[in-house]
């Protein structure tokens, strides 16, 4: 019997300021896919009716604490999961207010798509280009702007074009290739699931026609093998005596059994002997599927070393260039310390040097700026105490990015993208 086919996985995160409707939107996505379950559905009605509503508040479906469902904002990020014949996704449901930004960054950085919700009333605020700028440095490849709630101003075809030309030219100075605007009602579900009878001028096509037609599986990088080694395997049983294996997650590339490969740091190279799945023995391996490695030569290999092609190796260095989301109340300065996550590596760090922050609003360099309060975007110079292996992040979003944890409360602070 054929396998079946998987369906590929799409990850996306809602952005966009305070009450634009994230939260309905996704509960209308959830909704018309037929994605909710009765009792779900019951239990959001009795939710509704004892906030006096006359309809389904479909926020409700991702404000999960209960401060949020008191206030009807989001605090934490949402995760939900659902599916249609075509594709499986993951959403992730971000706050807006600026005070958690350091969530929105947390639900974006793994996402293929950012969805940008701008209310029509409103049009662009400060949170939408924070947002916006957030995604385009996280190198969020695909990015939907959603202009909403344009049942509240009558459906009008110059509101929608008018917030458009506006965007375009504030993301004329982003780093995103794909960006595609969608005028919608999540309240009411126009041109969400299915298509608007109020907007016969526009054209273009739903928002579900899109997330479920967006091409990703260009996104990765298969081009430079990149295996982090997480863990080495050494069972020392009377079955498997000698078996040694490398797991990991695959970080970019293509592994194949035969190939010939290096490690770092040491420099010693040999060859592919294994790569074993969950699922038994594979002839090849791509990013991101986690496996183990068999490697022909017996070499020192620990947690934190990287296994890579012979002539494709990444860089190699302890000064580290990178713009930082700073996460945490206690400012960074010059001359701070702290650890460096990246990849499977964990090695101690100084800030070198602060170079600038950005202006969200005008997407300007802030310079002579020493320190970083929350939520504060800009460009820093590590200096670690062992050399890391990387990439820069437009190249491997995997190998180029890194967080900064605080040695005394163990908190992550910072998060980084390689430049």
């Amino acid at each position: 019997m054929p396998n079946k086919i998987e369906k590929e996985l799409l990850r996306f995160t809602t952005c966009g300021s305070v009450d634009d409707g994230k939260s309905t939107l996704i509960g209308r996505l959830l909704l018309d896919t037929k994605n909710i379950f009765d009792d779900q559905l019951l239990a959001l009605r009795s939710s509704s009716e004892r906030k006096g509503l006359d309809e389904i508040d479909l926020s409700l479906l991702t404000d999960g604490l209960k401060a949020e469902r008191e206030q009807g904002i989001t605090i934490d990020v949402a995760y939900r999961y659902f599916s249609t014949p075509k594709r499986k996704f993951i959403i992730a449901d971000t706050p807006g207010h600026i005070q958690y930004t350091r969530n929105m960054v947390t639900g974006a950085s793994t996402a293929n798509l950012a969805l940008i919700l701008i209310d029509a009333r409103k049009g662009m605020v400060e949170q939408t280009r924070r947002h916006s700028f957030i995604a385009s440095l996280l190198g969020i490849p695909h990015m939907v702007v959603c202009i909403n709630k344009m049942d509240l101003v009558g459906f009008d075809q110059s509101v929608y074009e008018r917030i458009v030309d506006e965007f375009r030219m504030f993301a004329s100075r982003l780093d995103v290739q794909d960006i595609q605007f969608i005028p919608i009602s999540a309240k009411l579900g126009d041109n969400v699931v299915h298509r608007s009878n109020e907007m016969s001028w526009y054209e273009g096509s739903t928002l579900m026609f899109h997330l479920e037609n967006v091409h990703i599986s260009g996104d990765l990088n298969h081009i430079d093998c990149r295996f982090p080694v997480q863990n080495v395997i050494r069972p020392q049983d009377d079955k498997f005596h000698d078996y040694r294996a490398y797991a990991g997650r695959i970080a970019g590339g293509v592994f194949r059994e035969g190939d010939r490969v290096m490690v770092m740091p040491s420099g010693f190279t040999t060859s592919v002997k294994a790569i074993n799945s969950p699922e038994g023995v594979v002839k090849e391996a791509f990013a991101p599927m986690s496996v183990s490695l068999q490697l022909e030569d017996e070499i020192d290999i620990s947690r934190g070393d990287m296994i890579v092609r012979e002539n494709n190796s990444p860089q190699n260095s302890q000064d580290i260039d990178l713009m930082i989301c700073w996460l945490n109340e206690k400012k960074l300065v010059e001359g701070g310390m702290y650890i460096v996550k990246h990849t499977t590596r964990e090695v101690r760090c100084m800030v070198k040097e602060i170079l600038y922050k950005i202006d969200i609003s005008q997407l300007r360099r802030i310079e002579n700026e020493k320190e970083f309060g929350a939520n504060d975007i800009g460009r820093v110079i590590l200096r670690t105490t062992q050399p890391l292996f990387f990439d820069s992040y437009r190249r491997n979003r995997n190998t180029g990015s890194l967080i900064l944890i605080d040695e005394n409360t163990n908190e992550t602070v910072g998060a980084g993208m390689i430049v």
